[in-house]
Parts: structure tokens; sequence; C-alpha cells
């Protein structure tokens, strides 16, 4: 390995934008439990899937449908 290496040519990287934010979010447990069995059916982390439906909802402007009593 260098002691010393050069950057002055780096070029920044163009997907950094893209990449994954890591963040703490509080789900109930029959929520994460329906990701997980969704998860070993199709080989996909159950984190990925629930990335994959947030995506799909933000995608489409599906809006939640709350009414409070």
């Amino acid at each position: 390995m260098r002691s010393e290496y050069d950057f002055s040519k780096a070029v920044k990287n163009p997907y950094a934008s893209q990449l994954k934010k890591q963040i703490t979010i509080r789900l109930d447990e029959d929520s994460i439990n329906y990701f997980k069995s969704i998860s070993t059916d199709v080989g996909i982390p159950y984190q990925s899937l629930i990335n994959l439906y947030l995506r799909d909802c933000a995608a489409s402007n599906r809006k939640l449908n709350l009414k409070w009593k």
C-alpha cells in the first residue's frame, strides 16, 4: 500500500445520492413477520422487500386513507 495517494484527479461518484441511508423505524411485530414470511418465499431479505414496497408506494403517489373516529 502506498503511504500517499493522489486524489487531485478524482471524480465524485454520480450514484452517491442514490445510495441507501440507514434509519431507525418502529414497526409492529405483525408487519415485520408478514414481510419476513414473504422474504423466505421469494429469497429476498425482508428489509429489501419493505424498501421495495415503500418505493412503489412513493412512485405511484399512493396515499393512506385514514379516518379518525
